[in-house]
């Protein structure tokens, strides 16, 4: 079985996974091309669940919710 490389991108796995799913729901693959779809649909959810992890962390870090960052209150100058 030749494995296909994960999408580089986020979307290009989403629309993957959805083109996987469509064709499994219709019911006309054999057996074997679903076990194969389902199988490639699993590392396409884990590689966007991976995606969306990063995405998570790196917007935490940038927002300061790091488990260093301290609360500060907000007052103006006025």
């Amino acid at each position: 079985m030749v494995r296909k490389k994960l999408p580089q991108s986020f979307e290009a796995a989403i629309s993957e996974l959805e083109a996987l799913v469509e064709s499994m729901e219709k019911g006309e693959l054999s057996l074997e091309e679903t076990l194969q779809n389902f199988e490639r649909g699993v590392s396409l959810t884990k590689s966007c669940q991976q995606a969306l992890e990063k995405a998570e962390q790196r917007v935490r870090i940038l927002s300061g919710e790091g488990e260093s960052a301290a609360l500060e209150s907000f007052e103006s100058d006025d």
